[in-house]
């Protein structure tokens, strides 16, 4: 397994590059993009951030002292936006009580105990929390989402079955524990998914994964 999935990454970032993800100013606008993002795309959640920072920064207090309306207004075009300003008002009530909204103090927590805070976040789940850990916090913790269980079950490595911590544990058991690795890793099969590995009419002829055989 770990020869398989060394070999995935080497013919994605030679067919990529790096793709210098998260992209944002801070870590704090990492936090809000990653709850932003969920059953959306990037392209939607930065039209929110750019309304959101009307060319002010974007900051934990200033969003939290919003109305929820006006904060759902603003964020419009993420989508599901009365329920994502539900969503980033829990993390913002939790981040400004448990660590007065400094992500100094945050980035001091251990990986298991902010993951177990962030999951206790009503509208935060294993996604969002690794990517804010991973994303916001350089911890070395791998993200899973629908394009990785895509991608994983066309090469046969996962079964329909596998629950997030399952797909999560093939990667944090085989590869080296970092940080980097798992943030380009990550990035690096969201491309694929995008671009090659469709939901409905995946590419598979011109996949930069086309030899299956190298991958079994």
């Amino acid at each position: 397994m770990k020869d398989r999935l060394e070999l995935i990454y080497r013919r994605l970032y030679s067919y990529f590059g790096a793709q210098d993800w998260w992209p944002a100013s801070n870590s704090f606008e990492v936090i809000v993009g990653a709850i932003l993002t969920q059953n959306t795309s990037w392209q939607n959640v930065e039209k929110a951030i750019d309304k959101i920072k009307a060319n002010r920064p974007i900051l934990p207090k200033r969003l939290y002292s919003l109305p929820e309306k006006k904060l759902a207004g603003l964020i419009k075009s993420a989508g599901y936006y009365n329920l994502k300003a539900k969503r980033l008002r829990n993390f913002l009530s939790f981040f400004l009580r448990s660590y007065n909204g400094s992500i100094k103090k945050m980035s001091l927590t251990s990986l298991g105990k902010l993951r177990e805070e962030l999951l206790s976040v009503n509208g935060i789940g294993p996604e969002t929390a690794d990517s804010i850990l991973l994303y916001a916090f350089n911890r070395p913790i791998f993200v899973i989402d629908a394009y990785t269980k895509r991608i994983l079950l066309r090469h046969k490595i996962i079964r329909e079955d596998f629950n997030y911590c399952a797909i999560q544990n093939i990667f944090m058991k085989h590869l080296k524990r970092d940080a980097k690795l798992f943030n380009e890793y990550h990035a690096l099969l969201v491309r694929l998914g995008k671009e090659f590995c469709l939901k409905k009419k995946p590419r598979c002829q011109i996949c930069p994964l086309k030899c299956n055989d190298q991958l079994s």
